[in-house]
């Protein structure tokens, strides 16, 4: 079969040999001006938008950083750039809690972004996108989210009640703090699409952009915290001496081949960006990515796993080990599991998005094939299987999910789907709650309408967290330890 990313090559129309041809002065001249002038009509009719925006000059009250009578003075803020799935995205909001904490600063709660629309890189490797990369990518991605109506916050996911009603955590929706920040007359949270409004989606992406770092730093007003993995740790109240080396730097062979220069420092967060910093007198500290996980002995990024000395952040660490998702999500995954399987089940979670299961789909079968074959023996048959896939159904022929599927007196596949009535439902119950918009400077007048088309993933969890013979999960997976932790926390002890 032909290879169809390898383009023939197109007959040449004319012969093998070539006519000199020589071009009066007057013809040049002519094809130099009919040039121009394509290019100066092309420039004049490409969107405002498109252009780079570094090179607009900023509407003063945008540059300034002036704030609405909506914002109280003596706010702080603490924005952060999340990437990849779900679960990464949830792990960089529990660190953004931690550190807006111990900031004391308000903490912008970030939209939910499409899966891998905004990549890191590696960590180990010494090889990411700078935080000022990060950030115009997160905020890009968070505009055209909302140009599309596609909006939905981690606070309309993840429940943060009981922090913010404790007073451990301020936060505020990214939507609410757009519009009060740059100025707009309208509530960007109460809009379903900016596509009508040219101008305001050109408006507020000027604005954003200072958000994102894009013009550097204003003095009391906007700080980009630019280090990142390459060179950081952040610690806090560690007992290191701040600025100590941190055991994992690049090895020689790595510093050879790929010319790495980086060192890595630990240094206390609260010294550095806390009160007396440079960074503490701006309404805004914007950082990077706050993804972190263990390597060699130490952490990638952010290494806080106490406060020995703060009671208060103490608490904070130990609260947000694990934060569960809003009622109707935890509610729609009970459901399933006990009105829908209604018997005790195993979950396996094979999901071909999952980063780690391209690697690990061989041994993720093998643990499940010897789970499976362990409960053959031991129990009744058949056995209830919910599987957590991304694979349609019409593609599970020719694999071990076909073959479970095919022995129907052996096992009981359940699975959920996009069309399924109970992720419409569970959708339309996210809708009319809301929980996003409930913590902000200001009450909504008129509740605003809200649109959410993908909660599969969430609900799948909870179903799998509900799993009494057990769970089967991706090695290396940040989804699976979620489940896990869900497990841990027994978030299925009641029905209700």
């Amino acid at each position: 079969m032909k290879n169809i990313f390898t383009l023939s090559k197109p007959p040449k129309p004319w012969g093998s040999r070539r006519k000199s041809q020589h071009r009066s002065p007057f013809f040049i001249l002519s094809i130099t001006i009919f040039t121009f002038l394509l290019l100066f009509i092309a420039y004049n009719h490409i969107p405002e938008s498109l252009l780079s925006l570094s090179s607009k000059t900023l509407d003063p009250k945008f540059s300034q950083c002036h704030t609405t009578k909506a914002i109280s003075p003596d706010k702080k803020f603490f924005l952060y750039a999340p990437h990849s799935g779900f679960s990464n995205q949830l792990g960089e909001f529990k660190n953004a809690i931690l550190m807006a904490g111990i900031l004391n600063r308000t903490l912008i709660v970030p939209p939910v972004l499409d899966h891998h629309a905004v990549a890191l890189g590696s960590c180990p490797k010494f090889r990411v996108q700078s935080p000022n990369q990060m950030r115009i990518s997160v905020w890009d991605h968070a505009i055209e989210l909302l140009r599309r109506g596609r909006y939905v916050s981690m606070a309309d996911i993840i429940d943060i009640s009981s922090l913010v009603s404790s007073s451990m955590v301020k936060v505020l929706d990214f939507r609410r703090f757009a519009s009060l920040w740059c100025g707009l007359d309208v509530d960007l949270a109460c809009l379903s699409s900016l596509n009508a409004q040219p101008s305001l989606l050109d408006r507020l992406r000027q604005c954003v952009s200072m958000l994102s770092g894009l013009n550097g730093n204003v003095d009391g007003c906007f700080f980009a915290v630019d280090e990142d993995c390459r060179t950081t740790v952040w610690t806090y109240q560690s007992g290191d001496e701040d600025g100590v080396l941190d055991p994992f730097q690049p090895d020689e062979q790595l510093k050879e081949k790929k010319k790495v220069s980086y060192v890595r420092r630990r240094r206390d967060v609260y010294k550095a960006l806390g009160p007396g910093s440079k960074a503490d007198s701006a309404t805004i500290l914007a950082f990077g990515t706050l993804f972190t996980a263990p390597y060699k002995g130490s952490q990638l990024y952010i290494d806080i796993n106490a406060a020995p000395r703060d009671q208060r952040i103490q608490s904070l660490i130990e609260k947000i080990e694990f934060i569960p998702f809003v009622p109707e999500i935890l509610s729609a995954g009970k459901k399933y599991a006990f009105k829908t399987i209604k018997a005790p089940f195993l979950c396996a979670q094979l999901r071909l998005l999952d980063g780690q299961f391209k690697n690990h789909w061989k041994a993720t079968f093998l643990r499940l094939k010897e789970k499976l074959d362990s409960l053959r023996q031991k129990g009744p048959q058949p056995i209830n299987i919910f599987v957590m896939t991304d694979l349609p159904v019409t593609n599970w022929t020719g694999n071990y999910l076909g073959d479970l599927a095919k022995d129907t007196d052996s096992f009981k596949l359940y699975f959920l789907r996009e069309e399924d009535e109970l992720l419409a439902q569970t959708a339309q119950k996210l809708a009319t709650a809301g929980h996003g918009l409930r913590y902000g400077v200001t009450r909504m007048e008129k509740p605003c309408p809200q649109r959410f088309s993908d909660v599969l993933l969430f609900i799948e969890q909870t179903v799998c967290s509900c799993a009494t013979v057990g769970f089967v999960g991706t090695a290396g997976s940040t989804l699976a330890e979620s489940i896990e932790l869900m497990r841990k926390f027994d978030v299925c002890s009641t029905q209700n």
